[in-house]
């Protein structure tokens, strides 16, 4: 039988924050998650989704509004989900973040831990990103304060910006972001004015035609600027008009690039990058290090943060200069790379080949030499035959697992090798916690840093300590 929605609860109470962005609150022994709200708001809801064990709901009116709330900087909040936590006063933020760790390490993980120390929030909450990815649509999400003001006239359909929540062929233009620095937004701004004026067309998801379908920028503490612009088919007279447009507007770009997409997704990583301009790399610095990163290199995308991250990771190595260390997804090697110069050997280990030739790059050009990279699957590369080549057991392995984690099958061999120390780095505390239970047969948690990497967001970077149990 079905369960009844679309009915309007009163008076609800605002309790906390809950997972992506939404808040919690509890009608009839009933947990209730609640878009657009923050703890301490009184709202009316209306349930959209009725479960078993819970509800899904958005706000239809607020009786009262919580004193930690805080006034949206930015036009597109509510429509865009780049920062859905811009209503709560960054303070909140970060106390929320930080007991989304301690949550999930208590309901998740049923961990025994020390006290979580105080969240390291980031000194720039604007302009933080060094990547972003923009989105052409050749009919765009128009709004009701647009349709509104039109008077009936015809709106310009085309747009540049993000996709809406839950809507993938929903594009919003943005005006104005305020996610990455100068500059990202002219950039977007002058490119989309260019491409109607020059009535290039622009990608129509549900009829898949069009040629414009994303351009990706890319900035670097360096001063470095990158531009990748996506296209859905070989036209080099077009190509060439946008380049050479992208190319005499902004001289300060040091990377020119583009990829002909003829897939249904958006997705580039399997494509060929053809350079246009300039070189095929940016570089980021990092203490006395410098990083190249290509158009597909993962890099984090809060640069000053990441440096933050990297130290706390660094620090609870606790490296003396002799230690054979191990770094699990090492990506294009950051943190291997890092921690080096205060290591033996480092071993790094990821999926990605075209990683690992970065990785090994970045050794080179900073003259490390005790850096070692394998490619491939880590539950297959992760073994005793690699045990043995380099040495026998690690003194400290560093793994930074993409948002699943780690598979059991790296986790049983973690608890094989029964190394002195692990670091694990994580972007998601409720798989950390999981995976920490495992390894909790062998190893307990002796430290806990949460790191804020992306203001107004729910996402939390998490770094946690663990020593075998004596």
């Amino acid at each position: 039988m079905a369960r009844k929605k679309n009915f309007v609860i009163e008076n609800l109470t605002i309790e906390r924050v809950a997972a992506e962005g939404k808040c919690v609150a509890h009608h009839e022994d009933k947990v209730i998650f609640v878009e657009k709200t923050v703890p301490g708001d009184v709202v009316d809801v209306r349930v959209k989704r009725n479960k078993k064990s819970y509800m899904e709901a958005f706000p239809i009116k607020f009786h009262k509004e919580s004193e930690y709330r805080s006034e949206p900087f930015c036009s597109h909040f509510g429509l865009c989900g780049g920062c859905k936590w811009q209503n709560l006063e960054y303070d909140r933020q970060l106390k929320w973040k930080r007991q989304q760790v301690v949550d999930n390490f208590e309901r998740i993980g049923k961990l025994e831990f020390p006290e979580v120390s105080p969240i390291i929030g980031s000194e720039a909450t604007k302009y933080y990103r060094n990547k972003l990815e923009f989105t052409f649509a050749n009919k765009r999400w128009l709004t009701t304060e647009e349709l509104n003001a039109s008077n009936g006239e015809q709106l310009e359909a085309r747009g540049l910006g993000f996709h809406i929540p839950g809507q993938y062929n929903k594009v919003i233009n943005v005006d104005h972001c305020y996610l990455q620095p100068d500059p990202s937004n002219d950039i977007r701004l002058k490119l989309v004015e260019f491409c109607r004026n020059e009535n290039i067309p622009f990608y129509d998801f549900r009829e898949t035609n069009g040629w414009l379908r994303t351009v990706v920028i890319r900035t670097a503490n360096t001063g470095d600027l990158m531009v990748i612009l996506l296209v859905a088919g070989d036209d080099e007279p077009m190509m060439t008009k946008v380049m050479e447009f992208l190319k005499s507007e902004f001289p300060q770009i040091t990377s020119l690039n583009y990829i002909v997409n003829k897939k249904g997704n958006d997705s580039y990583y399997d494509q060929d990058v053809i350079l246009y301009h300039g070189e095929s790399f940016i570089r980021e610095t990092m203490e006395d290090l410098t990083y190249r990163v290509g158009p597909k290199s993962f890099y984090q995308t809060n640069s000053e943060q990441a440096y933050t991250l990297y130290k706390v990771t660094r620090d609870f190595a606790k490296l003396k200069g002799d230690e054979l260390v191990y770094d699990l997804y090492t990506g294009t090697g950051t943190i291997a790379n890092f921690v080096a110069k205060r290591a033996k050997k480092v071993v790094g280990i990821e999926y990605v080949p075209e990683a690992i030739e970065d990785a090994k790059v970045n050794s080179e050009i900073n003259g490390i030499k005790n850096t070692r990279f394998y490619a491939g699957d880590m539950k297959h590369l992760l073994t005793d035959q690699l045990v043995a080549k380099h040495g026998g057991t690690p003194d400290v392995v560093i793994t930074d697992p993409p948002r699943a984690g780690m598979d059991p099958k790296v986790i049983n061999m973690l608890l094989k090798m029964a190394s002195p120390r692990i670091v694990y780095v994580s972007c998601n505390p409720a798989t950390q916690a999981r995976d920490l239970a495992l390894l909790a047969e062998k190893y307990e948690v002796k430290a806990v840093q949460p790191v804020d990497m992306f203001p107004h967001t729910h996402h939390v970077e998490n770094v946690v300590l663990l020593e075998l149990k004596k």
